[in-house]
């Protein structure tokens, strides 16, 4: 790292930061629990992960993956069918591995949340009443009861990456823990309705299509004021809320 030039600033909010040097990725996060849990998740994985190099709270050095992300949220992906597969079959493999010890979100907190949320976009006129009212309904379907796998629960498209038709890992596990696997599927494929179909025939078994919609809109219905609190352009996950109507 001594030659390095550049720092690239990959993103930067006031919770946490993460910095490109050269191949190595440093994390500064200021909760240690979610540093805790991400390197521990990542030894659980049964998926190809970034290599820690060291780690001295709060920087955790991570050894950069080869390729390049399978897409970003609000842009086309370029990346093949293939690879949109590989990355449905990534899902299933870490779905059926043991989950993780501690525990999740449950049922109730995730309710109890998405009704917030819900309400703060309505009461501060972020998004129109009827865009929130078709897309709460539509998140109803999520909220069933779940058999708890092992989630990453951040599973966004710039989190996964790929060289050809190959996955070469997936990066920030800090979400990581007991879930719903249709959250990993609906967050992967948030933004790239047109991959869902690629996602399911690489995951390999029938999934509920209508509680994946539901992911998308309840997963974008908790977004929105996080990423405007936060300092970021919440228009992709807004674009998905209008188009359910």
């Amino acid at each position: 790292m001594a030659d390095v030039e550049e720092v690239e600033v990959v993103v930067a909010h006031q919770e946490r930061a993460t910095l490109r040097v050269g191949d190595v990725f440093l994390k500064i996060d200021a909760d240690r629990t979610r540093a805790d849990v991400e390197v521990e998740a990542m030894a659980m994985a049964p998926i190809p992960t970034p290599e820690v190099l060291w780690r001295k709270p709060p920087v955790l050095a991570l050894a950069a993956l080869p390729g390049t992300a399978l897409g970003r949220l609000g842009e086309p992906s370029t990346a093949s069918s293939a690879a949109w597969a590989a990355a449905g079959a990534a899902a299933r493999t870490l779905h059926d591995a043991p989950p993780p010890p501690w525990p999740g979100r449950s049922l109730d907190e995730v309710a109890s949340r998405l009704d917030g949320e819900c309400a703060w976009l309505v009461t501060n006129g972020v998004l129109p009443a009827d865009v929130v009212t078709r897309n709460r309904r539509v998140a109803e379907a999520a909220l069933r009861p779940w058999t708890p796998v092992f989630t990453h629960g951040d599973l966004q498209v710039t989190h996964v990456f790929a060289d050809g038709d190959e996955i070469t890992g997936v990066i920030d596990w800090s979400e990581a823990g007991p879930g719903d696997a249709l959250f990993d599927l609906a967050t992967l494929t948030l933004g790239h309705e047109e991959r869902l179909g690629d996602v399911v025939a690489g995951y390999g078994t029938e999934v509920d299509l209508d509680v994946i919609r539901a992911w998308w809109s309840l997963r974008s219905l908790r977004a929105v004021r996080w990423l405007i609190e936060h300092g970021f352009d919440p228009w992709p996950e807004v674009a998905v809320l209008n188009s359910r109507l």
